[in-house]
């Protein structure tokens, strides 16, 4: 209990403290727990349900995309009755455009996982991977005939979220201090991440989650018992699906631009990376390796200056950057295969492994 309420004071100071830095601190963190709202709903599907799913910034995109026309003039620009409709503009409120995302999102994840269902390990990955990039290219080709999307150029100004009548885009002043954009965004980020938490545990001990871990751990087994593991299976994958959408919804707000180059194949590398780094299947290590994950690019910047300094400038600080993190996630699979925070059962049976492995040896 003492270690919740530590790990809540950290949470909720994090930002003011960020802040003596500068902005740029908190707008990271701000992203760190987007990614971590993105890792939370990709463990659903891979760590419990054991479905290796490649394609889930798929899902991020359709609810960015999705709160972007709810929440900006693309809709209105494109459609004449639309703006004879809302001649105003269109303005979805958050309780309105925020559920429509997840729901959106869920459908996308249901007509992914229907046709997948007798699909296992790389030839689901495969499938997925390019259900993903088909998602990325209709992003970029929606702009004709009917301009949906507006292609590469993407879709701006996006509705700032409004949260109990406070715009989050404005400074709120406390009197004693104020609080800008980035830390209102941060808190509102933060609220979400415990909420999704609180579900995924719920889940996990639930009787939902105990199936999905059965057909994680042998689906023949699964189904001779009598799991329905075709209705679990799109479960997981609309579950998963939401956690996306919801996602994608407050990354358009708070960026108040989308476009396709922000959902490449190498975003769904990388949050795949953040669950398999802190430990999959387990949600404080899920929740570790997404914010290691999210953060490191940044903290990088700083090594990456100097090396490139002492090439002479010769290497992009860019790729530099992107060698180092390979190699600090290399050399921690290496010494922590089962990742930086495994689950007690799993740390447990490597521990027996490692006691049984020199008598095996002597034998």
């Amino acid at each position: 209990m003492g270690l919740k309420v530590l790990f809540t004071a950290v949470a909720l100071l994090l930002p003011i403290l960020l802040q003596v830095f500068g902005n740029a601190w908190v707008r990271i963190a701000d992203f760190a727990l987007l990614y971590v709202l993105l890792a939370l709903g990709l463990n659903i599907v891979v760590g419990y349900a054991g479905l290796l799913d490649m394609g889930y910034v798929a899902f991020f995109a359709v609810g960015a995309y999705m709160y972007a026309l709810l929440a900006s003039p693309q809709l209105t620009n494109a459609f004449p009755w639309v703006a004879a409709m809302f001649p105003d503009g269109l303005h979805t409120p958050l309780y309105v455009a925020i559920p429509l995302s997840a729901l959106f999102a869920g459908m996308f994840g249901l007509l992914l996982g229907a046709p997948t269902l007798k699909l296992r390990g790389d030839y689901l990955a495969v499938v997925t991977l390019g259900f993903g990039e088909i998602i990325r290219v209709f992003l970029n080709n929606l702009d004709r005939p009917i301009n949906i999307t507006n292609g590469p150029k993407g879709i701006g100004e996006i509705d700032p979220l409004t949260v109990m009548g406070i715009p989050l885009s404005r400074k709120l002043d406390l009197g004693f201090t104020e609080l800008p954009s980035v830390t209102l965004y941060y808190y509102l980020f933060i609220v979400l991440v415990g909420f999704s938490i609180l579900i995924c545990s719920r889940l996990e001990h639930s009787r939902i989650g105990r199936a999905w871990m059965a057909i994680r751990e042998d689906e023949i087994a699964a189904k001779a018992m009598g799991i329905n593991t075709r209705n679990l299976k799109l479960t997981a994958f609309g579950m998963g699906a939401t956690f996306g959408g919801v996602s994608g919804a407050m990354f358009a707000s708070f960026q108040g631009f989308v476009s396709p180059e922000s959902f490449s194949l190498m975003e769904s590398v990388m949050i795949l990376g953040m669950i398999v780094l802190g430990g999959i299947g387990y949600l404080p290590g899920v929740v570790l390796g997404a914010l290691l994950l999210a953060a490191l690019p940044e903290v990088l910047r700083y090594v990456a200056g100097p090396l490139q300094e002492l090439t002479g400038g010769r290497l992009d600080a860019a790729i530099l950057r992107q060698l180092l993190i390979a190699l600090a996630m290399v050399s921690v699979m290496l010494l922590r295969p089962r990742g930086l925070w495994p689950s007690p059962e799993h740390a447990e049976q490597d521990q027996i492994s490692n006691d049984d492995q020199p008598e095996e040896a002597h034998a």
